[in-house]
């Protein structure tokens, strides 16, 4: 099994076609293999679909013109795709695609591919003959496609680790979003549907190091007011810092981890409940209810006895003028569904003792153990 061959010259060697040649595969092959392994692939900048509304001069119906913004791609091959300037998307293209469809509210998708495009030499014929082409230029094609088509994506393998540049045999396809169609004209441009959205480049590392001294997460590429950010400082005064973005560009600290482990936040806690510790809840219910757990306490955490319930019920007696009423029953069953019943006798009505329905006030208390480590 050969590796990757680096070309080397000597004084007096005759360059053919093929040494020079060799010498630009050689660093396509390398930028490629790094693209394709060290990244994931996808939109690296640019590329969404804007839209400009338009009147049909025929019908006067209102439609957009859809385009393809300038940017660039990184396809699953590794080789990038440069867009240079905005593309307005071909109706007719479209039409020749999905045009023998019916009326449909769903969005089609639009893909953006690699092209190769030789280009014919310029300068005089070589002394060996005719003069092939001296530059390919890397271009690409938008491709429009069948409803559905986006699974496609999910579904193309990358060439193998030692694969040289070269167009796969099946062109790759970078989604660049949906359009919808009307009446023989685009009528919106979307970037997701049916679950399956644009695809953006990423990265592959297990270490990611700040020259700065200060590492930040965010989910957009420019800081906006009210954006989340997470920013590991390594300064001073070293911490992690959760928050969102102010108008100045600061991040207000939402949650803050100093180096001694002290953790600070500003809204209220919920999760486990910790050892030695009781979480409590409490209301009203009426006959036939099922008790609330305390927050941060989990149905599985009872059943399997980390935690221990303790359940106070009190049955609510209402005020009559005449007559007694008491409690018959009030009590929680195992799946802390409430049983009351209330026993009333009035005289005034008949010698009958009737029974009914009724509700109590309840406290739940939920307790775990302190281990003997006090943890």
């Amino acid at each position: 099994m050969t590796g990757p061959l680096r070309p080397e010259f000597h004084e007096g060697q005759v360059l053919a076609a093929a040494d020079l040649a060799a010498t630009v595969a050689y660093a396509r092959a390398a930028a490629v293999r790094h693209a394709r392994l060290a990244h994931e692939w996808g939109i690296a900048d640019g590329l969404a679909l804007t839209t400009e509304n338009r009147t049909d001069p025929a019908s006067g119906a209102r439609f957009v013109e859809v385009s393809v913004q300038a940017g660039l791609a990184v396809d699953g091959t590794g080789r990038e795709i440069v867009v240079p300037a905005p593309v307005v998307l071909s109706e007719a293209d479209f039409e020749a695609v999905n045009g023998a469809d019916g009326p449909t509210s769903e969005p089609y998708p639009v893909f953006l591919t690699a092209a190769d495009r030789a280009q014919a030499a310029s300068g005089p014929a070589s002394c060996a003959g005719s003069a092939g082409p001296a530059r390919v230029e890397e271009s690409f094609q938008i491709l429009f496609r069948r409803l559905g088509d986006e699974r496609l994506v999910a579904d193309q393998q990358p060439p193998a680790v030692n694969a040289a540049p070269a167009a796969p045999p099946v062109p790759w396809l970078v989604l660049l979003g949906f359009v919808q169609w009307t009446g023989g004209h685009f009528t919106a441009a979307v970037p997701e549907a049916r679950n399956v959205g644009v695809r953006f480049a990423g990265v592959r590392a297990d270490t990611v190091s700040a020259r700065s001294g200060s590492l930040s997460l965010r989910t957009r590429p420019l800081p906006g007011e009210g954006e989340p950010a997470l920013v590991l400082s390594g300064s001073d005064t070293p911490k992690l810092v959760y928050g969102l973005y102010k108008g100045t560009g600061d991040v207000e600290p939402l949650m803050t981890v100093e180096p001694n482990g002290n953790l600070t936040i500003a809204g209220s806690f919920s999760g486990r409940i910790s050892a030695g510790s009781v979480l409590a809840t409490s209301g009203s219910a009426t006959d036939g209810m099922v008790l609330p757990l305390p927050a941060g306490v989990t149905p599985e955490e009872v059943a399997d006895g980390r935690v221990s319930l303790h359940v106070y019920v009190t049955p609510r007696i209402p005020p009559s003028e005449s007559g007694l009423t008491v409690p018959a029953e009030a009590t929680v069953d195992g799946d802390r569904r409430v049983r009351c019943r209330l026993r009333s006798y009035d005289p005034g009505a008949g010698p009958a003792v009737t029974e009914r329905p009724g509700a109590v006030d309840f406290l739940v208390l939920a307790t775990v153990a302190a281990t003997s480590g006090g943890g």
